[in-house]
């Protein structure tokens, strides 16, 4: 299950959306959403209502110029989920280590 969630996601925006219930975790490319739902129930023991994810990077490459020539390099690909708990329930996401 660990394997599944990489890390929690602790931006300005991710933080302000922690009061509505919503968390935000980097997790496995090929994870679904069942499978991020049972493990964050499983690891921080809270009831999750919904999951919402993101695909990001792998897009438009990057051109930077070097003393080898012009090299073109795209952006890393990661999945991001936002998961939505019950009412009444929190995640402490600063003393789970």
């Amino acid at each position: 299950m660990s394997t599944i969630i990489k890390k929690p996601i602790i931006t300005e925006k991710a933080t302000a959306a922690n009061d509505s219930g919503s968390f935000a975790f980097e997790v496995d490319r090929k994870a679904n959403k069942l499978e991020i739902k049972s493990a964050v129930e499983k690891m921080y023991g809270v009831h999750v209502v919904n999951v919402r994810t993101l695909t990001y990077g792998g897009g438009k490459s990057s051109t930077k110029f070097t003393n080898r020539g012009v090299v073109e390099q795209k952006s890393r690909v990661w999945k991001k989920a936002i998961v939505t708990v019950a009412a009444g329930e929190t995640i402490d996401l600063f003393n789970n280590f």
